[in-house]
Formats: C-alpha cells, sequence, structure tokens
C-alpha cells in the first residue's frame, strides 16, 4: 500500500469515527473484519478518492450497514 492509499485508509477511519461517534480503533476493526478495508477502500481508492467526504462518508456507512457492522 502506498502512501497515498495509506492516508486515505486513515482518513475514512478518523471521519468514520467522528460521522458515527465512535473510536477510530472501532471502526478500524469493524471495517478490517468485515472485508470492507482490504475488499472495498483500498481496492477502490482510485473511484472513491474522488468523492466528497460528505458522500464518502454515506458511501461507507451504507456499505458497513450492509455487510452488519452497524
Amino acid at each position: 500500500m502506498d502512501k497515498e492509499v495509506l492516508d486515505f485508509v486513515t482518513f475514512c477511519i478518523s471521519s468514520l469515527a467522528v460521522h458515527l461517534n465512535l473510536s477510530q480503533r472501532d471502526v478500524y476493526k469493524r471495517l478490517k473484519e468485515s472485508g470492507i478495508l482490504y475488499g472495498y477502500i483500498v481496492p477502490s481508492y482510485d473511484v472513491l478518492h474522488t468523492f466528497g467526504s460528505r458522500y464518502l462518508m454515506e458511501d461507507l456507512t451504507d456499505y458497513m450497514k450492509e455487510k452488519g457492522v452497524l
């Protein structure tokens, strides 16, 4: 994983933590265990990083709900 992707993952985790009122550790654990982190966020970086932050948070929250981690 290169620095740009790592920075994006960090942004997603910290933004989701604020958006969901959860700790960053909890968000990371949920994303990793559900497969969202390495099965969606990392491989879809090229597309996801072009989204606005509000839309990105909605997209990730919806996907977390679909996966049953919210």
